[in-house]
């Protein structure tokens, strides 16, 4: 890991995996367990960088593959970086792109190489390969990196899962090497992403494989990409535990109270998640682990704060008729005020959870979230993972 990034455990549970650190970056400290917001093209939906860093932000998460559709990372690099250009002085991860690539499903070639598929903006053809997606971020200049991976779909054949897999760690290979051999001096930490699907050999042989690589931080990705909460479970809490402990470690794409639990439980540090920013576009609130639709009649006349323990700007100043209100009438500062509310509510999540964790207390005070009774997400019970 580079002098300038560096992952501190702090306190470890003694009942579970879960761990308390800090992971430093050149744009500061992230103290972890910690979720991300997510800033798809530079910018969290709705929110200035203020109010973003006033939901108790640390680390916010920015998207490759759009950002090189729209405006390109020339112009990004243009306007002095990513951080300089959005206004955000923390540290920013920035996804490979993988991920929405492979989305695209019919619009999309796969080959060894890399990826061709058709610009949804203009139509023109773009090739990515791992060497590509390493330069864009390389010219985009976030703190972590990630490497370019092929996300299998759920469901999808153990043979496709494998071949994914497998692909995904040999372009692991050369996105070191184009990391290695970047022509832009910036202070970039790789991260690795395992694959392997629902298939727990494949996930355990991807995961060791990549401990051989010594990488400042690690991801575990293809989840929360189709398959059932319990799945999600199963699959973090055979992976996590096989990756190095001194390192950071990364569940991409999840966002719900009980998979964040779990995830620490297993080991987790870092969470991201459109959740908070799409729910609040869609007029719902997160508040202690339930969902709120501020359209129903009961909030129309409620004058009571959002949630009366949230010290959100949302929650002190406003109440659920007002937002209630804003909601019904499509006004723009509904979604900017249940963004900066659904964002705190998961940071000061994991916030909680870190302190526990601190203290000695995360698997009792968090026990709802770690069993499988009223669960959204039980974690012990076999629902079809392969285990093979």
């Amino acid at each position: 890991m580079s002098a300038k990034f560096s992952f501190q455990r702090l306190a470890s549970c003694n009942q579970t995996k879960a761990r308390a650190g800090i992971f430093f970056t050149p744009h500061g400290p992230v103290e972890t367990p910690r979720f991300m917001p997510v800033g798809t093209l530079a910018n969290v939906k709705t929110l200035t960088p203020d109010q973003l860093q006033d939901t108790g932000a640390q680390m916010v998460l920015c998207n490759t593959y759009h950002l090189h559709l729209q405006p390109g990372e020339a112009i990004v690099a243009g306007g002095g970086g990513l951080h300089k250009f959005m206004g955000w002085n923390g540290p920013i991860l920035t996804d490979s792109g993988g991920f929405q690539v492979f989305s695209l499903s019919e619009m999309r070639k796969i080959s060894e190489e890399g990826v061709t598929f058709r610009s949804p903006h203009d139509g023109q053809i773009i090739n990515l390969t791992p060497e590509r997606s390493i330069e864009i971020q390389n010219i985009l200049g976030a703190d972590v990196i990630m490497a370019f991976d092929e996300c299998p779909p759920y469901p999808a054949s153990r043979q496709e899962v494998e071949a994914a897999t497998q692909r995904t760690y040999r372009w692991l290979e050369r996105c070191i090497v184009a990391h290695q051999h970047s022509e832009h001096d910036r202070d970039q930490a790789l991260f690795g992403i395992v694959q392997g699907g629902v298939h727990l050999d494949l996930r355990s042989a991807a995961a060791i494989a990549l401990t051989e690589f010594d990488l400042p931080g690690y991801a575990i990705g293809g989840v929360s990409v189709g398959e059932p909460p319990e799945l999600i479970a199963k699959i973090v809490q055979a992976t996590a535990p096989l990756l190095p402990p001194e390192k950071p470690r990364y569940l991409m794409g999840v966002g719900t109270y009980r998979e964040i639990a779990i995830a620490i439980a297993s080991g987790v540090d870092l969470f991201d998640c459109v959740i908070p920013t799409r729910w609040a576009r869609h007029g719902t609130a997160m508040v202690q682990g339930e969902r709120w639709n501020l359209k129903n009649a009961k909030f129309r006349e409620d004058f009571t704060p959002l949630d009366e323990t949230c010290a959100c700007y949302t929650c002190q100043n406003f109440s659920r008729a007002y937002l209630s209100h804003l909601v019904r009438s499509q006004e723009i500062l509904a979604y900017t005020l249940l963004s900066i509310h659904n964002i705190t509510e998961l940071i000061r999540f994991t916030q909680r959870i870190r302190k526990a964790i601190l203290e000695d207390r995360f698997p009792t005070e968090f026990a709802q979230w770690l069993t499988s009774e009223n669960a959204e997400c039980p974690v012990d019970k076999d629902l079809g993972l392969i285990e093979d």
